[in-house]
Order: C-alpha cells, then structure tokens, then sequence
C-alpha cells in the first residue's frame, strides 16, 4: 500500500511541482477527528490545498491544522492553525476505552503516553488512594478513575481551561470517584492533609520534570507511597544511570529532611524525547 506521502504527493501532483512535492511531510497525527500536520515553510502557500487533499485522504477528519511554532506561556499552550475542513478545534479522543474531550489549541495531548497511562492503572490496587498532582484534562486520573480499582483520587489541576477539561472528562466517562481541585498543589497539598488524607499512590506527570515539587509529594505520603516521576535522560546508558542516581539522591535528600527514606522501584521508558533525550518515568517507594 503506497505510503501517505506517496498518496498525498498524487492527489497534489498537478498543484504542486515536482520539489514540493518532495517536501509533503510523511506522517501525521490524529486526536480525535482532527488531524495535524506538520509542514515545511516553502509549503506555507499551498496549506489549504495541502489540507484539503488531507481531508480527502481521510474521510474521518473534519478539521486540518498545522502547527505554527513551539509550546508556549505559562500553560503550555500549543500553536496551530486551522487550513482545511471546519474551522473547530474542540474534540473527543478516545484512549484504551476512555474519552478525552479537549481544546487542542488550548490544551495538549500526548499520545505518545499512551501505554505509560495504561501501564499505571494496571499497577493500582483495590482501594488505593491516589493524588495526581498535575491532572491536566485528566490525562492520569480519567483512566485510573475508569480502569482500575482506585478508592479515591484527588485530582489537581492550575490552568483554567484543563481544569474545566478534566471536570467534563470526568462526567463524560461516568467516573465517580475522582475529586478535583482548581490551584497550585503546592497550596492545595497541605489543605489535603489537614484533612487527614496520605496518599498510596502519587502521579506526578509532568514535563520538564517537576523537580521543585518533590517536597510537595513527600509531604503527603507514607510508608509505601508509589511516586510516579516524570523525567528527560539521555539516550546513553551510562549517562541515564549516572542521571538516574542524581534525581534519586535528590528524593533521598527531601525524604530525609522530613526523617524519611526512599528506593527506586522501577525506571519505566515512556518515548523519545528530543535528539539523545528520552522520556522516562520512575518509580519512587517511600520504605
């Protein structure tokens, strides 16, 4: 079967000369019903025609966008245009039998985290009390408060428009037992333990690594607390552990400031990251 290139090159072959032709990008990336795409500069006047075969080529689309530059400000918000189909950037995802309803120029959506989310509602255990402490759109908590066998998650969330995402996500899955709250964790963490809550789980998904919140997560768990980590390390085996063992000595520290230790349980690849860097995510016991 020709490559999407190859189709998209002969749907576009008398648009298009020869060398653009060449510059067609070779993949995409679908969330929900749109589909985004990622194009050369010298493709910039022909994106709506390039859109428009897009749609043509796959008939479940209804939105064509481009991205437009990095992930910016301080919610991370992604940049992108619409060139073809309806000019509506709100959708539903569906994920290991979950549904995500997001903005995607507001919001984003890693797919490629996809098995890291599966992989932690199958480690979660009847009952369990669990604190996310960067819920986004519920991109954790959805299928930890679907999938497993969680007792109670405690889901917080600071950017507006996630928070409002991940209390829709919440309904439009039928979840009961996710209770969600609007702020910075580092001012919310201590409210919940004033209550009386520890957690036995911690999701701590977050990129770049969320290292000035270690404090925050320690000061709401207890002997066998599972913190989950996100983390960038190189590629190269030897520098990874060498990178491995400073971050944990930086658990180690926290944890012995407040008179407790920790261990690394397991160092879990999620996908690559940039040129050499890699995502991964530890997991951290509090013993």
């Amino acid at each position: 079967m020709p490559s999407f290139k190859e189709q998209l090159a002969e749907k576009l072959k008398d648009k298009l000369s020869e060398e653009e032709l060449k510059l067609l990008p070779t993949g995409f990336q679908t969330i929900g019903e749109i589909v985004i795409l990622n194009l050369k500069p010298e493709l910039s006047k022909h994106e709506k025609v390039i859109g428009e075969a897009v749609i043509e080529l796959l008939p479940r689309s209804r939105t064509v966008c481009v991205r437009t530059g990095a992930i910016t400000g301080k919610y991370r918000e992604p940049q992108l245009k619409v060139i073809a189909g309806k000019d509506e950037t709100e959708t539903i995802h569906l994920e290991n039998n979950c549904k995500y309803k997001l903005d995607i120029k507001k919001l984003m959506f890693a797919k490629g985290n996809v098995s890291e989310r599966a992989r932690l509602s199958r480690l979660v255990a009847s009952g369990e009390v669990i604190v996310d402490m960067f819920a986004g759109i519920g991109y954790f908590s959805v299928p930890l408060g679907k999938l497993s066998k969680a007792g109670k998650i405690y889901s917080i969330e600071w950017n507006p428009d996630a928070f409002y995402y991940l209390n829709e996500n919440i309904k439009l899955n039928k979840i009961e037992n996710v209770e969600t709250f609007f702020g910075d964790n580092r001012e919310i963490v201590p409210k919940l333990i004033e209550k009386g809550i520890k957690a036995d789980r911690i999701v701590m998904g977050l990129l770049p690594p969320p290292k000035d919140f270690i404090e925050t997560a320690l000061s709401i768990s207890k002997k066998g607390t599972i913190i989950h980590y996100e983390d960038i390390l190189s590629s190269d085996e030897s520098k990874r552990e060498e990178e491995i063992e400073k971050t944990l000595a930086y658990f180690k520290e926290e944890a012995g400031k407040k008179g407790m230790k920790v261990e690394l349980l397991h160092v879990q690849r999620v996908k690559g990251y940039a040129p050499k860097l890699e995502h991964y995510v530890l997991d951290i016991k509090v013993i």
